[in-house]
């Protein structure tokens, strides 16, 4: 059997996993990992077009999403990812990624450091000479619909042979990463429309209250699938679970507040503090939140339904909503006064106690109306403060061993200055 078939049957396999794959982001990291491996790539990057600019003029861009080194990595703690810089690059004929994305054709390039000077596109050596890292060989095929819209562009490099050295990338390379490309773009396209769908119910809960934004919600869900990985690779989560419960929980920890949205508007966009009664009231989005996913149909309705109802318990027991029915909203369990006991330790499911650390990380470090947003070391401060209090002590511990992933998201989803 040849290698290039056993590749080929690599993609036709890949082409169901990638499909049961949800969130858009978690999509476009496992496809770049995959991409990397059917060409044995060291390392590349992924990119999704987007389009900006002011006024009437309208500019398009490649933003990186997700960067893999495989050397990098392998000098780093175990447990621990990389943090790659964020940036974008126009779509025009000056950069290989660009190049790609202008023509829609991949573009095959046996050494960075030798492209023939009539090239129209130049490589930029800044992040070699940053890192220490020699690219060598480069391949960057056009993530594009079948309707011929562009999506983005995978760029990997360093093809390594058996022997473990570089090599550039073969003809038959081209040809497995631009069928890959094809399939995973229709992966794509299913994912985008999912995400968009969720940011809409974002942008409805938004009407409602103006801290729920689209923003807000990428942040807290990309801290919470980073808390994740690290307590899954802590407790020796196999991969098939993990990258199940990853991806319901990146989607579920995006619809956090959405029973914010039976909340009344005197309430709910108040200029000032709540009244304890007003508070009250406000516990109840929990309860709401949940109950629009008491019928589960899937994983993720359960994992969404956990979520809405619970992060908003404390590790010691004095949280709210507690245990309670979310349909009759009366007492599971109840103390002497017959108030539904709050849920304490692990009785509250780790995708609560993971998402209450998130989402309370983003409120603090965000402007409010009622408070300006805190500076980092009173963040920070804070977050130690309420552990074994408010947080799970070995959530606030990971919290701090990943915080340079977590600044990273900051930056991946900056708060707008509108």
């Amino acid at each position: 059997m040849t290698e290039e078939y056993t590749d080929f049957k690599s993609i036709i396999r890949l082409d169901s996993e990638l499909n049961q794959i949800q969130d858009l982001d978690l999509l476009l990291e496992r496809i770049l990992l995959e991409a990397r491996k059917v060409v044995h790539a060291d390392a590349g990057s992924i990119y999704v077009k987007e389009t900006g600019g002011e006024g009437g003029a309208r500019t398009e861009q490649l933003a990186i999403k997700y960067a893999q080194n495989d050397t990098t990595q392998k000098g780093l703690p175990p447990g621990q990812k990389m943090i790659y810089s964020i940036f974008s690059v126009p779509v025009n004929e000056k950069t290989i990624s660009g190049y790609c994305a202008f023509t829609k054709k991949p573009v095959n390039i046996p050494d960075a450091y030798a492209i023939p000077p009539d090239a129209p596109y130049s490589f930029g050596s800044s992040f070699d000479k940053i890192s220490g890292y020699r690219t060598t060989s480069v391949l960057a095929v056009p993530l594009v619909t079948a309707e011929g819209r562009l999506f983005g562009v995978i760029q990997v490099l360093n093809a390594k042979n058996k022997n473990g050295r570089t090599v550039p990338f073969s003809v038959d390379d081209e040809l497995l990463m631009t069928h890959f490309a094809a399939n995973a773009t229709v992966a794509l396209q299913r994912a985008f429309v999912t995400r968009t769908m969720i940011l809409r119910m974002i942008k409805m809960s938004e009407l409602r209250d103006p801290k729920e934004t689209g923003t807000h919600v990428n942040r807290v869900a990309g801290y919470a699938v980073e808390l994740y990985d690290r307590w899954a690779y802590r407790h020796n989560v196999s991969a098939q679970e993990r990258e199940k419960f990853r991806d319901a929980l990146k989607i579920a920890a995006m619809l956090h507040d959405v029973g914010k949205v039976a909340i009344s508007d005197v309430i709910l966009k108040k200029p000032g503090r709540f009244t304890p009664e007003e508070y009250l009231v406000m516990q109840h989005h929990t309860i709401y939140g949940a109950a629009l996913f008491d019928d589960p149909q899937s994983p993720l309705d359960n994992v969404s339904r956990d979520i809405a109802l619970t992060h908003h318990e404390n590790w010691d027991g004095t949280g709210y909503p507690g245990w309670i029915d979310v349909v009759t909203e009366t007492p599971l369990r109840a103390d002497g006064n017959g108030k539904a006991l709050g849920r304490k330790g692990e009785e509250i499911p780790l995708e609560g106690r993971i998402v209450a650390i998130a989402d309370v990380f983003d409120a603090l470090c965000s402007r409010r109306v009622y408070k300006d947003p805190w500076g980092e070391e009173q963040v920070l401060s804070e977050i130690r403060h309420l552990s074994g209090t408010k947080f799970d002590p070995e959530l606030v511990n990971i919290f701090f061993e990943i915080l340079p992933n977590i600044k990273q998201i900051q930056n991946l989803y900056p708060e707008s200055e509108a």
